[in-house]
């Protein structure tokens, strides 16, 4: 069993985004999702954005993988930042923007 993965997200993912992946159902799907890890895998998931009724992908990196197999609902996933890829969409899209004009 697959006792542990890291995946890396962008540095520039927003604040939003971020806690969208930090929920317990992010987490959830990724592991019904996802029967197994590789280190330096690459895939994408989507995020909700909100209000917007919308979302976007974020690109996510296997950066390690402890144990081998399947993963399991024991698995525990944690994130680490990786390098800026001037991720667009969700929030910070519209912080970038500056002021809503008048």
């Amino acid at each position: 069993m697959i006792t542990r993965v890291v995946l890396s997200h962008p540095e520039d993912l927003s604040a939003w985004g971020r806690q969208q992946i930090a929920t317990k159902h992010f987490r959830a799907w990724l592991k019904r999702t996802h029967e197994t890890f590789e280190e330096g895998e690459r895939f994408e998931e989507f995020c909700d954005v909100g209000c917007c009724g919308s979302s976007h992908d974020i690109v996510f990196v296997v950066e390690g993988v402890e144990g081998e197999g399947e993963v399991s609902r024991e698995t525990t996933i944690e994130y680490a930042e990786r390098a800026e890829c001037d991720l667009s969409g969700g929030w910070r899209a519209q912080s970038r923007a500056g002021p809503a004009p008048n």
